[in-house]
Formats: structure tokens, C-alpha cells, sequence
């Protein structure tokens, strides 16, 4: 087994999107390479109701999937094919955008006004760009959570792990994510796959990840002893790794709780206006001229 290095760690950035929401964007709208098949991932965290109730309003979507997680307050969706519905807490819906979807997302805060979620963007191949649209909307309850004797936690999404398979299924770049909770001062190992692309973003708590440069296997009372470099990540921090089979993470006083994602990446060129990501700039511009001609949304629906 290896450690994957910590490549960079990087702080979300605030951003103001769809009709005025404040939110924290840990990565996107910038190379592509690193994150590959993911595109982007904001954070969307806020206790004032006029920092996000404006929403997302009817917009388009091409070429890429959506997966949208809440854990706290609601996002109530529509899209140009009628439906509907609302995503509440430990809920996730993945969308999958394929040839278009013109969509809203309007979120609502809990009683206390807090809302609090995440929105990953991931792309398609090719050969399935123009797919026909469609949605996984996956309850929190159907979520399975694995535990481990030290009480770490992990919500599986997405992938296999640790005997459990979550509840997303059919998506091309084969991706794990996961949701885990790592109690205060405990060390853990998680697997990843080799040949995927991976990150973590912590989102509760803090921790710090063991930066092997050497890939070689190193015992955890190697890591408790300080004979491994470890680098500190906190609260909207963004860790990504280089390869290797495992991560390792020591939470601190208060615990650690972030996403781990990781999918094979695609390697195909990028062409990325806005909400349309396709293989080239010629599809780009036929992307938009469908959406001023109105033949944008497939008639299969």
C-alpha cells in the first residue's frame, strides 16, 4: 500500500452565483487536468436567508452531470422535461444533463434559516454527451453509512467501500464519494483507487493529511511517531492528492469531517462556456445557436 502525497492545499473562494448566491467555490472555471472527469465543486454554507434565496433560476446544462448533496435546508428543483421535486437533507440528486436540460434549483434554509450543501459537477465522455437526460434522486435513508471499530463513518454515495456499494449507479468515470467522519485524534487509512483522480475537502472540523513524497508503504506508528510529514487542512480547505492506493488522515481535537471523491479520468479536450461543457469549441458555439433557435432541448425528452 502507498500514500498519496497532498499535491496543494487550497482555500475555497467566495463566489456569487446564479441570482446573487454567496457561496464558497473549492474548485472550477480554471484547468481542468488536475480534477479530471470532476469540473467543479462549490460549497454552498449560509445562515442568512438574503445571501441565497434568490436561487438559480431556468438555465441551461449540456455535457456534464450535476450531483447535488444538502445536509441542511432544502433545494426545490424543476426542469423543461416537468419535473419536480425537492432535495432535503442527506438527500443527493445526480443529474444527468447528457444532450440539454434548461433546470431551476431554488434553496430554502431550515427553521433556524441555515442551508448547507454541495454541488459537483463531473463530465461526460464523448460518447455520451449527447445522451439523453435523466436523474438519480436517492433518499437520505437509501444512503448506506459503514462504520468502522473507532467510530469513523462514512456515507457512501457513489462506489464501493468497504464491502458497501452506494446507490448511484451507470455513471461513466466509475467514481467513489463519500462523506466521512474521522472522530477527534484518530488516524485512518482509506483506500482510493490507483488510477483515479482524487480530492478531499473538509468541511467540518480539521485534520492533517500524511504527505508521503516517497510512495512506499508506512506504518501508522510511523505517522504517530512524526516520521511522516503531515499537512495541516482545515474548515473549506481543498486537498488534492497525486497517485497512490490509500489516504491518510489524522483528525484533530474536534474531529474531521470532509468529502473524498476519486474517478478514472476522462483525458479528452475540454471546450467549457458557462453551463455547457463539451469536446470543442465548434460544439460550443452549435450549443448556444441551438439555445437562441430554440433546438436545444432533445423532442425525446
Amino acid at each position: 500500500m502507498s500514500i498519496r502525497p497532498v499535491r496543494e492545499i487550497t482555500g475555497a473562494k467566495q463566489t456569487l452565483e446564479g441570482a446573487g448566491v454567496r457561496l464558497d467555490r473549492a474548485f472550477g472555471f480554471g484547468k481542468t487536468e488536475d480534477f479530471d472527469p470532476f469540473l467543479l465543486l462549490d460549497d454552498f454554507r449560509n445562515e442568512r436567508p438574503e445571501d441565497y434565496r434568490a436561487g438559480f433560476p431556468w438555465h441551461p446544462h449540456r455535457g456534464i452531470e450535476t450531483i447535488t448533496y444538502v445536509l441542511a435546508g432544502t433545494v426545490e428543483h424543476a426542469d423543461s422535461l416537468g419535473n419536480s421535486g425537492v432535495v432535503g437533507p442527506g438527500d443527493v440528486q445526480w443529474m444527468t444533463a447528457g444532450s440539454g436540460i434548461i433546470h431551476q434549483e431554488m434553496p430554502a434554509g431550515d427553521p433556524a434559516g441555515r442551508m448547507h450543501g454541495f454541488q459537483l459537477w463531473a463530465n461526460l465522455p464523448s460518447s455520451l454527451k449527447m445522451t439523453a437526460p435523466r436523474y438519480q434522486d436517492i433518499s437520505g435513508p437509501d444512503v448506506p453509512e459503514v462504520s468502522d471499530d473507532d467510530g469513523t463513518r462514512v456515507r457512501v454515495v457513489c462506489g464501493d467501500f468497504w464491502g458497501v456499494r452506494g446507490p448511484v449507479e451507470g455513471i461513466a468515470a466509475d467514481p467513489r464519494y463519500l462523506d466521512v467522519w474521522v472522530p477527534p485524534n484518530r488516524t485512518k487509512r482509506l483506500p482510493v483507487e490507483t488510477d483515479s483522480h482524487a480530492f478531499a475537502y473538509v468541511f467540518e472540523g480539521s485534520g492533517r493529511f500524511a504527505d508521503a513524497s516517497d510512495p512506499r508503504a508506512v506504518p501508522t506508528e510511523d505517522l504517530l511517531s512524526g516520521d511522516v510529514t503531515l499537512t495541516p487542512a482545515g474548515n473549506r480547505s481543498l486537498v488534492l492528492f497525486d497517485r497512490g492506493d490509500e489516504v491518510m488522515v489524522q483528525a484533530g481535537e474536534e474531529g474531521m469531517r470532509f468529502l473524498l471523491v476519486s474517478g478514472r479520468p476522462l483525458r479528452e479536450p475540454v471546450a467549457w462556456q458557462g453551463p455547457i461543457v463539451m469536446n470543442s469549441h465548434g460544439e460550443l458555439r452549435q450549443a448556444f445557436a441551438e439555445l437562441q433557435d430554440g433546438t436545444f432541448l432533445d423532442p425525446r425528452g
